[in-house]
């Protein structure tokens, strides 16, 4: 069954309306007609069952068969702070990180962060962020849309992270792995906030102001990785050990 993205919740609405690239994309490309069934996507945490009652050039009407809820969340939330990354780095890292199932992506300037877009460009760079995402959902199945926050200082970056149980800065010179000064895992945890650094990784100064806010410094093993794969290395393993990815005794 093919999934498509709706805006607005269909709660008490068994009628519902499809508009913009994806009506174009069920008459045009799938060629599905009145009587077809096909599945959507919330972005809040359901899912629908709907078979289409008419298809017309740049709208498609359905009718909702079934809601039910997405099982695919993670009992986490984990917010992944990321510092802007060279090239194409960024929109592949929020697709990866939405698959993985984080709950907000937040880019941010660190001091070594090489890219330095203007104001114009980051705009139409968050745009393009949320539709990554939003289409990445349909892939995956999750039931949620990861927020996408807006660009940030260093400085904002550790305000936004206060009301976290846990708060990790991911570090080469740290020796420590991530699991070791975290807190038991009988502990409720519930949100998690994560600072990766850019390709010249954090400096001293930087990870002192992290300390000093509450974070615990950790590393991803004795090899130096780039950036991009250390941002998915940390998210899988905090999935792992807090989320759906690891077994639970």
């Amino acid at each position: 069954m093919r999934y498509f993205f709706i805006e607005q919740p269909a709660v008490g609405d068994p009628q519902l309306l499809i508009t913009g690239s994806d009506a174009r994309h069920i008459r045009t490309v799938l060629r599905l007609k009145s009587g077809d069934k096909i599945g959507l996507f919330d972005g809040q945490g359901f899912e629908y069952q709907a078979r289409i009652v008419a298809v017309s050039a740049g709208r498609v009407e359905v009718s909702v068969l079934q809601r039910f809820p997405v099982t695919a969340e993670s009992p986490v939330q984990i917010t992944i702070a990321q510092a802007f990354l060279k090239e194409k780095k960024m929109d592949r890292l929020v697709r990866q990180h939405t698959e993985l199932g984080i709950s907000k992506w937040i880019p941010f300037f660190a001091k070594r962060s090489v890219p330095r877009p203007s104001k114009k460009n980051l705009s139409a760079r968050m745009e393009r962020w949320k539709k990554i995402a939003k289409e990445t959902l349909k892939q995956c199945k999750r039931g949620c849309v990861p927020q996408i926050g807006e660009t940030a200082t260093f400085e904002e970056v550790l305000n936004q992270s206060q009301a976290c149980d846990i708060k990790i800065a991911f570090w080469e010179n740290e020796s420590e792995p991530v699991n070791a000064p975290l807190p038991e895992s009988e502990l409720q945890i519930e949100k998690i906030f994560v600072l990766l650094g850019p390709e010249g990784g954090f400096t001293a100064e930087e990870i002192e102001q992290a300390r000093d806010r509450g974070f615990v410094t950790a590393t991803l093993g004795p090899r130096i990785l780039r950036a991009e794969t250390a941002s998915l290395a940390a998210c899988v393993l905090l999935q792992y050990l807090y989320g759906d990815m690891g077994k639970k005794w």
